[in-house]
């Protein structure tokens, strides 16, 4: 691979990273912009299914997305550069905010700004799920099984582990009964 390949995939994650605010989830319609539209470096499928890994593998989805990512596109320097780049910018963000809380911690302006910042992020995690669910099938014939497992988690207080694995059990004896 051409070192220009490696920093490009290094910059494409660190702008992720410093424009990610609220978690793995918010990242995600940056990855795909990235990767699917702008770059063209996978498909939306293959999208979809890095997603997939990312949210079943343990640790932070937007760490695993971005190792995920690397790895499919440079081997093993890919995913370190990725996970770098996803990583450096909350890193030094955090830093900066560690080094100075005491100061703005109660600074009307700063409580402001994140009231404001709040429902953003709520959009931002939202519109993945929209984009994920379409591109997965959800339709308003089987919308109920996404619905009755989120309910499940937030209402029934039943770890989503639980709902991975009765999911994926649902779905190979499905597929194995469909063969028959």
């Amino acid at each position: 691979m051409d070192m220009k390949f490696y920093w490009e995939l290094f910059f494409v994650f660190f702008k992720i990273g410093a424009f990610t605010l609220g978690g793995g989830y918010a990242m995600l319609p940056l990855v795909e912009e990235e990767l699917v539209r702008k770059k063209k470096w996978t498909s939306k499928k293959e999208f979809l299914d890095m997603t997939a890994m990312a949210q079943s593998a343990p640790g932070i989805l937007a760490i695993n997305m971005a190792i995920f990512s690397g790895y499919k596109l440079c081997s093993y320097r890919g995913a370190v550069l990725a996970a770098l780049g996803a990583v450096l910018p909350s890193f030094f963000i955090i830093l900066l905010i560690a080094l100075f809380f005491q100061d703005f911690r109660h600074n009307v302006w700063v409580e402001k700004i994140f009231a404001g910042i709040r429902p953003a992020v709520v959009a931002l995690i939202a519109v993945p799920v929209l984009r994920l669910g379409k591109a997965a099938g959800i339709t308003l014939r089987n919308i109920w099984w996404p619905v009755l497992c989120a309910l499940l988690v937030w209402l029934g207080k039943v770890s989503p582990m639980y709902i991975v694995i009765a999911a994926a059990v649902g779905g190979y004896l499905f597929c194995r009964r469909k063969k028959l």
